[in-house]
């Protein structure tokens, strides 16, 4: 029954998406964030539906001529070169037979953000992409957090099957990066239920990350929730709940978890961590000797004799790093260009929110751009630890981030014709402080 229900939900978006290549995007970011045919077990489980959808939004593209628009904006360059740079090392390096599958999905992935990048024009849309982002996720992370109270925190949460945020520790990282989505949708919420329902979503979202068991997403909540109560208006008040809800949080969790946590500070006899300092001075060795790196997927064992690099059970690891990762692939050029865009990120919405202060017409803006900046926080603390740097979600932020620089320049407009802006809507009152 499953298996019938998603393959007519899929099908039933190609004439929508024919008619607005915009409902594209929107179904392909369903299928890349929930995966809900892998939670089908019949026939539907091994369709092709996110190649299916992405074949009829290019197909819409070329009908609609008009709808395409590519922002200029210089991070757009940036993100080209950086992508680009990367392709170039991937066919030049050490292992270029394995790298297929992985610039297969790297492509896919940024062939994505370019159209949303070319359709995303007026604020309507960036509140659709985020709603279905918060949506997609959120299902996982509100359900996991259920799971987690009501079985006492013993046993991990993990994400959608089959999707890069299945593994119990990239699930709690991309919770943490919509957690500030959600405080959003609580401020401008699309319908008066949502704001009655994000409280609860955004409780339950925190116990799905304590539910993970992740090492790593501690240390991420400690960073979100100290630069979320530094950018917050009301300190005082914010201070008091993170406190009360760290102290509850953590009284709450069993045994097996503190002792799980304590490790952190063990690291040196803990197993996992080592393999990724070992992966980590790998990489580090190509990208000294190689000005283009390794190269996708060269962590194999052949290449860490040639470079000299002892491991444990004569085995390799992939960096588990979004830093290491990328200075793997693509040497210090590449990692170089990977900041670049975090820092072009960062000073566009810092533009915005300066733009913005004390602008009651535009605080939707504001505390977008603020809690865009709370999930940049997250994305960098909790993958330091994760191979997470091709993550659709952070190459999605940087989309409605550059869509956002757009609107608050003027560029494009804050509403279409016909459509109303979140900010307008009947019974939405707009706050000023978060």
């Amino acid at each position: 029954m499953r298996d019938i229900i998603v393959t007519l939900m899929v099908f039933g978006t190609i004439p929508f998406i024919l008619r607005n290549p915009w409902y594209g995007v929107l179904a392909w970011s369903w299928l890349s964030y929930q995966n809900p045919h892998k939670l089908a077990w019949g026939f539907a489980n091994n369709m092709p539906f996110a190649q299916i959808v992405a074949i009829v939004l290019l197909l819409s593209l070329l009908i609609h001529k008009d709808q395409r628009q590519l922002p200029k904006n210089g991070l757009v360059i940036v993100w080209a070169l950086f992508f680009l740079w990367l392709i170039i090392c991937a066919l030049v390096g050490l292992e270029p037979q394995y790298a297929t599958e992985t610039i297969e999905k790297v492509l896919k992935i940024q062939l994505i953000v370019f159209v949303t990048m070319l359709l995303m024009r007026d604020f309507e849309k960036v509140n659709q992409l985020i709603w279905m982002i918060v949506f997609c996720i959120g299902f996982f992370s509100v359900k996991g957090g259920i799971f987690t109270v009501f079985t006492g925190g013993g046993y991990h949460v993990f994400g959608p099957p089959g999707s890069e945020i299945e593994e119990n520790n990239a699930l709690a990282v991309a919770i943490l990066m919509i957690v500030p989505l959600m405080v959003y949708m609580y401020r401008f919420p699309p319908q008066a239920w949502v704001k009655k329902i994000m409280p609860l979503s955004i409780f339950f979202s925190l116990a799905a990350v304590l539910g993970s068991q992740s090492r790593g997403a501690l240390i991420a909540i400690a960073a979100v929730g100290g630069f979320y109560w530094w950018k917050s208006q009301t300190k005082l008040v914010t201070g008091f709940i993170i406190l009360i809800m760290a102290f509850f949080g953590y009284q709450f969790m069993p045994q097996s978890w503190h002792e799980r946590m304590a490790t952190i500070s063990e690291y040196k006899e803990d197993s996992s961590a080592m393999e990724r300092i070992t992966a980590w001075q790998f990489t580090i060795a190509v990208a000294n000797d190689r000005f283009t790196g390794g190269g996708f997927n060269s962590s194999t064992l052949k290449q860490y004799m040639k470079y000299g690099i002892e491991t444990v059970k004569e085995k390799a690891f992939v960096a588990h790093s979004i830093y290491f990762g990328v200075l793997g692939d693509g040497g210090w050029p590449g990692l170089l260009l990977f900041l670049l865009v975090i820092l072009g990120m960062w000073r566009q919405l810092t533009m915005i929110i300066r733009l913005t202060k004390d602008d009651p017409d535009r605080a939707d803006y504001n505390l977008l751009a603020r809690m865009l900046q709370v999930s940049i926080v997250a994305f960098l603390a909790g993958g330091a630890f994760l191979s997470l740097q091709y993550f659709d979600l952070a190459w999605g932020i940087m989309a409605i981030t550059i869509g956002l620089t757009q609107l608050v320049k003027g560029i494009y407009p804050r509403k279409t014709k016909g459509k109303v802006a979140a900010s307008s809507r009947p019974g939405v009152k707009v706050p000023t402080k978060a």
